[in-house]
């Protein structure tokens, strides 16, 4: 398989997200535009001012024509958008879910072929039930959202997190196949997603990922896909 350039100008779905906060000044570094999409002028405004590129687009009320103008000029797209932590069913899978597949579906559209999903650890497993019904929602939400990035055509990266943390970063982290459940700041998790963009030697790839003691860099060189 040959292997597409890395993105220049990268679409994030769930602009105004804690995890796309903290992607946003790590691409600019990089020289890669990001184009932060979130549905409130408060947040718009918020993200011009960290130097993204704001673009209006309301996930779950979005007409494919509000995501091809979302999308204009990209060649790469990060969905780390999340229907909260509430116990909205609906949103779980109007968001975390049908947010992915329109998401999926226009890059194909429009032949933006990079795409990096924040997705997250063990959502193959059942469900804990015991845990709500809102949680089996999610679950099963992030797992559905995973099978079908894994069969398009896209040049995907599935990234599954941890509990997520707002803990300064460390650098180091756990990552694997399956590894065993922890948390891990979501700065590292920013991290993880600006390094894949930046290699595309992780394209087809699927990993959990937890804090741990492995320097990022040697975390995906030792990786298996």
């Amino acid at each position: 398989m040959s292997l597409s350039p890395a993105p220049t100008r990268v679409a994030i779905v769930g602009g105004s997200g804690k995890v796309a906060r903290r992607l946003i000044p790590l691409l600019r570094e990089r020289g890669v535009e990001p184009v932060a999409l979130a549905r409130r002028d408060a947040q718009l405004d918020e993200l011009a001012d960290m130097g993204a590129m704001p673009r209006r687009l309301d996930l779950e009320r979005a007409t494919a024509d509000d995501f091809v103008a979302a999308f204009d000029g990209c060649d790469g797209v990060v969905f780390s958008a999340g229907g909260g932590a509430d116990g909205n069913v609906e949103r779980k899978r109007s968001v975390d879910l049908e947010g992915s597949l329109k998401s999926v579906e226009i890059a194909r559209a429009m032949s933006i072929d990079r795409f990096v999903q924040v997705s997250a650890i063990g959502v193959d497993e059942p469900a804990d039930s015991s845990r709500g019904t809102a949680w089996t929602a999610y679950v099963n939400a992030k797992r559905d959202a995973d099978l079908s990035l894994r069969a398009s055509q896209l040049a995907w990266t599935i990234l599954r997190p941890g509990a997520l943390t707002d803990d300064e970063p460390t650098g180091r982290i756990t990552l694997g196949a399956t590894v065993e459940r922890g948390s891990i700041p979501r700065a590292d998790v920013a991290a993880v997603i600006d390094a894949c963009l930046a290699d595309p030697t992780t394209v087809r790839c699927q990993w959990e990922l937890v804090a741990g003691d492995t320097p990022i860099t040697d975390a995906l060189a030792a990786r298996t896909c």
